[in-house]
């Protein structure tokens, strides 16, 4: 990516504060480091990392890093042979702990990368349990490091309170009587003294070590405590060897295990990376925008993650229909931060990073990203705002082509009026062949003409509120924007004279022209809120459609769930049932049956069949029959199915008939047909638990209507949701009549109904197996279900 450029559209910006939000120097190192990348598989997985770091901090929040240390340069030194101090030997200690801790959280984990993060890891329980026995929280280094550490401490120890009881003995007998400054014990070069007069030096036999500054007092080792001093020195030598040794000892095992504790650093930093791109979209509010398979930039309400306090979102669309975007407006309007917009959302995306915009945004993977925005005027260089526009405008027209992005601020500014909208427009001209996406501002009344009449190009503008006096920061794509020059200047008190005389110096055409903009505006202002109109329209039909699938699904759900229970009441009753017939079977057998064993058998029977469902149908009223010469084109009604339609085929011999009814297709028998004026209300069959004291005989669920139920149905013509709702009915009625198999005819077309009914019969509890229609049964245009 174009260094410049990136650094102009504030990407540095973004980089740290994603840096602020990890929690340790190896993952801040490769946070400060992020670039934008050109290759759509790193794109693609930098993005995925985000999304399923994302999603593990929504169900978990807690997981982390949380206690681990930057232990490189520890782990690089002890790798070529060097000594750790007990700080870092606690700091590698506590980063085991934190990886063992984050190993376990993702253990198990679904998501593919984080799976992959959390196999990286090892926690290398073995070294870790050592440093635990060897150094507590604090760094200090305990007896229980080396078998023989213990024992020297209590050695340094007892010769140390020998010694100070022999002093503390010394300096209060009447030996020393008046010979000592007070009775104390102090320390001089690493050896106990006491604190002797000068005058009287000769009464105490002794080493002196120190003398005070003024001379009056000397700091003598007594003779009779020397040996026990050196007992106590060589006891604290013995101690520090012993440390040493511990020290090389346990840093030569952090070296063998460097390459484990490289690799289980990495994925820390890693993992927290991805935590910090996830922590950093969640204060953005930013969602991750779809990657768009051509170069074409569409943003739904994004803002500029820079920007604070209230923000207006913005959208902008560019690519498709037109590659060149003219942003037209007043001042401070905003047409320098759309820019801005578009290009650090395009790098954030190009870097991994959701967008602050909301769902529906896409953004392509582009080669590169180029910027010129802001003044490029140089005293020193003797550069004016036209010249440093000009050469850096140069340097881009070299290296931009297909699958980039071009962003001008100010297209043609700082010289003639004239010569400066030619150039631009020549410069736009030049962009749209090369293949590269462009987005420029101005002023120049030229370009607006220009955008609308060039047909990869579209007008835009910033929205200016005239009662206020101030911007709304709302971007309209196909607008042409105006500087309200005149207004602004009535409205901040200009005298009217000279406003009315301005505006009499403007020409026939330039009026002419500014009538025409404003005749466009509105025009295509009414379009766009039309468009609004029939979006949000088109939004809540989608959600209406949303809340009925979810009703649906629950409604299903539900049912299933009934019918599973059921079933496996049902079996285990039977298994039961099963187990009584083999115990008779195996008294039997040995001829040990009795007719009190009978009896037991016939009442446990009755018992377990009892519990069984028993269909309970209700007195319905009988129904005189039919004696019609049915034709197509009449109107019937299915008696047991209640479907009411026109028949629109009869099979030969007029045993079937084909109705139409809500736009598809079934097929009943004619038997089942009544005119649709003189159909009687049947009446639906409940179910109930058996009363106690049922008949020992099996029950037979009472299924008048089974022998109506066709072999197949026809839901070619309806609509996904209709056929899915006539397709969960006709497997109810198939499963109760007993059917072994049915024909469900869906028809090829464009394969969405196929495919939904296939999806709908594999996740049925009544379906046992389906497969595609074969030769002679409908081709793939048909399913045929095992029930």
């Amino acid at each position: 990516m174009d260094q410049k450029s990136v650094a102009l559209l504030e990407f540095p910006l973004v980089r740290a504060r994603l840096a602020e939000a990890t929690q340790f120097p190896p993952s801040r190192r490769l946070a400060e480091a992020l670039e934008p990348s050109a290759d759509p598989v790193v794109v693609a997985r930098a993005l995925q990392e985000t999304d399923e770091a994302r999603a593990l901090l929504r169900e978990r929040p807690g997981v982390g890093i949380g206690g681990a240390h930057d232990i490189g340069p520890a782990v690089g030194r002890a790798a070529r042979g060097g000594r750790l101090d007990a700080e870092q030997f606690v700091a590698i200690a506590e980063t085991l702990e934190a990886a063992a801790r984050l190993a376990d959280a993702l253990a198990g984990e679904r998501r593919p990368l984080l799976r992959d993060v959390g196999r990286a890891i090892q926690p290398l329980p073995a070294l870790r349990s050592v440093l635990e026995r060897s150094f507590d929280p604090t760094g200090e280094l305990l007896d229980s490091a080396s078998p023989r550490l213990g024992g020297l401490r209590r050695a340094v120890r007892l010769a140390y309170e020998r010694l100070r009881s022999r002093l503390d003995t010394l300096v209060h007998s009447s030996e020393l009587g008046g010979a000592l400054q007070e009775p104390i014990i102090t320390l001089r070069n690493g050896r106990y003294v006491v604190p002797v007069r000068a005058e009287a030096r000769g009464r105490v036999k002794g080493i002196v070590h120190d003398a005070s500054g003024s001379g009056q007092t000397v700091f003598v080792e007594p003779l009779i405590a020397v040996e026990l001093g050196n007992a106590w020195r060589e006891a604290q030598l013995a101690e520090a060897l012993e440390v040493e040794r511990i020290l090389d000892e346990l840093s030569a095992l952090v070296g063998a295990n460097a390459p484990a504790l490289t690799t289980t650093l990495d994925a820390l930093a890693r993992f927290d990376l991805w935590s910090a791109k996830a922590r950093l979209a969640g204060e953005m509010d930013a969602t991750r925008a779809e990657t768009s398979p051509t170069p074409r930039i569409v943003l739904r309400g994004a803002r500029h993650p820079g920007l604070s306090g209230r923000v207006v979102p913005i959208d902008v669309e560019l690519g498709g229909d037109f590659t060149a975007l003219v942003v037209t407006g007043p001042n401070t309007g905003g047409k320098t931060v759309t820019l801005r917009t578009v290009g650090l959302l395009s790098l954030m995306h190009q870097a991994g990073l959701h967008v602050p915009a909301e769902a529906g945004s896409s953004l392509p993977v582009l080669k590169d990203v180029f910027a010129d925005i802001g003044d490029e005027q140089s005293v020193a260089q003797s550069l004016s705002t036209f010249s440093g526009h000009l050469r850096s405008i140069t340097r881009i027209v070299a290296a931009a082509g297909p699958d980039t992005l071009v962003l001008l601020d100010e297209l043609g500014a700082g010289t003639d009026p004239t010569e400066g909208s030619a150039l631009a427009q020549a410069l736009l001209d030049h962009f749209i062949r090369s293949g590269a996406l462009v987005a420029a501002t101005t002023h120049y009344a030229e370009l607006k003409i220009y955008a609308h009449a060039t047909p990869r190009a579209r007008n835009a503008s910033v929205e200016f509120d005239l009662e206020t006096l101030s911007p709304t920061y709302r971007v309209s794509i196909g607008l042409p924007g105006t500087s309200h020059a005149f207004q602004i200047a009535e409205r901040l008190g200009l005298p009217g004279a000279i406003v009315d005389d301005a505006r009499s110096r403007l020409t026939e055409g330039q009026v002419a022209f500014e009538e025409t903009l404003a005749s466009i505006r509105r025009h295509e202002g009414e379009a766009i809120d039309a468009l609004a109109q029939a979006r949000a329209a088109e939004a809540r039909a989608a959600e209406a459609r949303r809340q009925a699938e979810e009703e649906r699904r629950r409604a299903r759900a539900d049912r299933d769930e009934a019918v599973k229970a059921a079933r496996l009441e049902t079996e285990r009753i039977v298994e039961s049932l099963r187990d009584e017939v083999r115990a008779a079977r195996r008294r039997l057998e040995r001829e040990a049956v009795t007719a009190a064993a009978l009896d037991r058998i016939e009442r446990t029977a009755d018992e377990h069949l009892a519990r069984l469902p028993v269909a309970e149908e209700q007195a319905a009223p009988p129904e005189a029959p039919v004696d019609v010469a049915w034709r197509v084109g009449m109107r019937a009604r299915s008696r047991s199915r209640g479907w009411d339609g026109r028949i629109a085929a009869l099979e030969r011999g007029g045993r079937r008939a084909t109705l139409e009814v809500g736009g598809m297709r079934v097929t009943v028998e004619t038997d089942d047909l009544v005119p649709a004026a003189t159909v009687a209300e049947q009446a639906r069959p409940t179910v109930r638990p058996a009363a106690d004291g049922a008949s020992a005989s099996i029950p037979r669920l009472r299924l008048e209507r089974a022998r109506t139920v066709a072999s197949s149905l026809d839901l070619r013509g309806a609509r996904v949701e209709e056929a899915l709702e006539m397709l969960g009915r006709y497997l109810d009625d198939a499963a109760l009549a007993g059917m072994e198999r049915a024909t469900i005819v869906h028809g090829m077309g464009t394969g969405a109904l196929r495919d939904a009914v296939r999806a709908s019969v594999a996740a049925s509890p009544l379906v046992r197996a389906w497969r595609p229609g074969g030769r002679g049964e409908g081709g793939d245009g048909a399913t045929i279900v095992e029930l």
